[in-house]
């Protein structure tokens, strides 16, 4: 099987599995649901032809409906992330990290997940981003360097490590 054609493997922690199941139940019941009604409405309303909430509804729906295959295809592809499999040796997936941020002079805390599950406003950053694979395989007390798309290098230390 050539790498084209392999499906990139979603890591998911056990949060992260449960979010993805509830937004696609959510979708495929309520949202579709919702969606259905607004089709019916501007059906009401007549002449397709210049019926913006109509064009609004249809496009809408094809959200959902992209949303809806994008879960499925995550979800068939999950490598769910076990807690007692994390360790506190070494920065990986899953793992909790406290680093000093040598320039700004401060510390800051991230958990690290898979892309899917990243939200750097909640400090979840990805094993993908430059900060995030910089800091996978690192131990207390390594300093690391991550070049960020800006082309600036930024230093870390890393202070302490535990279970996200």
């Amino acid at each position: 099987m050539t790498q084209e054609n392999q499906e990139k493997q979603v890591v998911l922690t056990s949060e992260g599995l449960k979010q993805l199941e509830d937004e696609l139940e959510y979708l495929k019941t309520e949202k579709r649901q919702e969606v259905k009604e607004k089709i019916k409405e501007a059906l009401a309303f007549g002449d397709l032809s210049e019926n913006s909430e109509y064009d609004e509804a249809k496009n809408e729906q094809g959200q959902v409906e992209v949303r809806i295959m994008q879960i499925e295809k995550m979800l068939k592809n999950v490598k769910l992330i076990d807690k007692k499999e994390i360790t506190t040796k070494v920065v990986s997936i899953g793992s909790k990290v406290k680093i000093h941020d040598v320039e700004f002079d401060e510390d800051i805390e991230y958990v690290i997940v898979g892309s899917t599950e990243a939200d750097p406003m909640k400090n979840r950053i990805s094993d993908e981003s430059p900060v995030g694979k910089a800091l996978i395989g690192a131990k207390v007390g390594q300093t690391v360097q991550a070049t960020v798309p800006t082309g600036e290098v930024l230093e870390f230390k890393v202070l302490k490590i535990s279970k996200g």
